[in-house]
């Protein structure tokens, strides 16, 4: 029997239009391995899961190690406790699936289970640009959007595990359709997906969903006026629903991830003083861009997991 193996964790992030697996040894902060696979369209949850487990079993096989646990961020709301998936707004068939039952099933070895955007606040307190706060509210706006508090350490679930759903605060009533089927939430005016289809529909520039936030934003880097017009109204948005998250729970910093946030510096400027007009002045309003970048939900999945393997030494 070799000796010395390293001891591996297992990192799964489970998107809405791509999904990523990564191996890291405990304590490490550099990726083994990592690789992604993308969800087709008329992807459901079984044709996901079924990709994700290759991939995953497929990494594993490559490293020489011990599997000790298996973290994993779910891009959609769940009941971590619970291990199970409530649903995904973009993937069909996740209602009420024992996501954390079946990874554990599949590898043998212990699961733990959050929603994406409460992984990446944890992984950015504890290892990236929220380090030293006693309180974070992370937000990811990718092609939707999520939120997540850290407070003293400890994500903050709420009674029903869905705190940190900023991304369905209403802030244009009788906006645009929502997928969770309200109007005028902030990801439904916001998001990758929203600035995308804004372009489209307020310009009648290509076929419906030909436009993406990321297209959007290297058009208006190239002094394109409609798109800067667009993914400016999306900035000032979002800082207006960052302002009334900061009143309501006054964190100590505002950490921002995802796509949509690499549209330039003046959609950064934008939401920036947006949030500053919308908060009280008695509040800070500091406000950054996330220090893991894409992989923040990934380090969120490692995070949990050394978390428990903490409290299961005390």
């Amino acid at each position: 029997m070799k000796q010395n193996l390293k001891s591996l964790v297992l990192a799964l992030d489970y998107g809405g239009t791509k999904h990523t697996v990564a191996v890291a040894v405990t304590g490490e902060r550099v990726w083994l391995a990592r690789e992604s696979v993308s969800s087709p369209p008329g992807a459901d949850a079984r044709s996901d899961q079924t990709a994700m487990l290759e991939l995953a079993r497929r990494l594993l096989a490559r490293i020489e190690g011990r599997l000790l646990a298996v973290g994993i961020s779910f891009g959609g709301p769940v009941d971590a406790a619970a291990g199970t998936v409530k649903l995904s707004h973009h993937v069909p068939g996740w209602e009420g699936t024992p996501l954390r039952e079946q990874v554990q099933a599949a590898f043998g070895v212990p699961a733990t289970l959050e929603n994406d955007a409460n992984a990446a606040a944890l992984a950015e307190w504890k290892f990236g640009a929220g380090q030293g706060c006693s309180s974070l509210l992370y937000v990811t706006v990718s092609t939707g959007i999520g939120g997540g508090w850290v407070i003293n350490g400890r994500i903050h679930h709420g009674a029903d595990s869905m705190a940190g759903e900023l991304g369905h605060v209403v802030v244009r009533p009788g906006g645009a359709a929502c997928v969770c089927g309200k109007h005028g939430c902030l990801e439904a005016e916001a998001s990758g997906r929203a600035i995308g289809f804004r372009m489209q529909q307020r310009w009648g520039l290509g076929a419906p969903d030909s436009w993406t936030g990321e297209g959007v934003a290297a058009a208006a880097g190239k002094g394109d006026p409609r798109a800067q017009e667009v993914l400016d109204d999306a900035a000032r948005v979002l800082g207006a629903g960052l302002g009334g998250a900061i009143n309501l729970m006054n964190p100590e910093r505002v950490v921002l991830g995802g796509g949509v946030t690499k549209s330039g510096e003046r959609w950064w400027r934008i939401v920036g003083q947006t949030a500053r007009k919308h908060a009280l002045p008695e509040i800070r309003v500091d406000i950054r861009p996330a220090a893991l970048g894409d992989d923040a939900p990934l380090w969120g999945a490692v995070a949990l997991v050394e978390t428990d393997l903490n409290k299961s030494e005390i």
